[in-house]
């Protein structure tokens, strides 16, 4: 199992690491600043993780309203604290359910 320091680690590549899924590989992309692409990938998924991460990528954009939106497709609640520790979240759920 990936720990999240060692996928943060990987933020220094060019490219993420290879067979990520959708969610975990758009939470890559979101780090490194190409929202769009990160914003891609989760758009075409219909998995609650999808949605959980495309509801951080709103937040993220200050889009508050769609988040929402994501936040409840996802079963989860709004997001209040800080965008950093919320990334964090996210991918240490989704790396330790693998």
């Amino acid at each position: 199992m990936v720990t999240p320091a060692e996928f943060t680690a990987t933020l220094t590549h060019a490219s993420p690491p290879r067979g990520l899924a959708a969610p975990l590989a758009a939470l890559w992309w979101a780090r490194k600043g190409d929202w769009h692409r990160a914003h891609r990938l989760v758009q075409e998924e219909a998995s609650p993780e999808a949605a959980w991460v495309h509801a951080y990528l709103h937040r993220l954009e200050g889009d508050r309203d769609n988040a929402a939106y994501w936040y409840r497709r996802a079963g989860r609640p709004c997001a209040r604290g800080a965008l950093e520790e919320e990334w964090l979240a996210i991918t240490a759920a989704l790396l330790a359910a693998g």
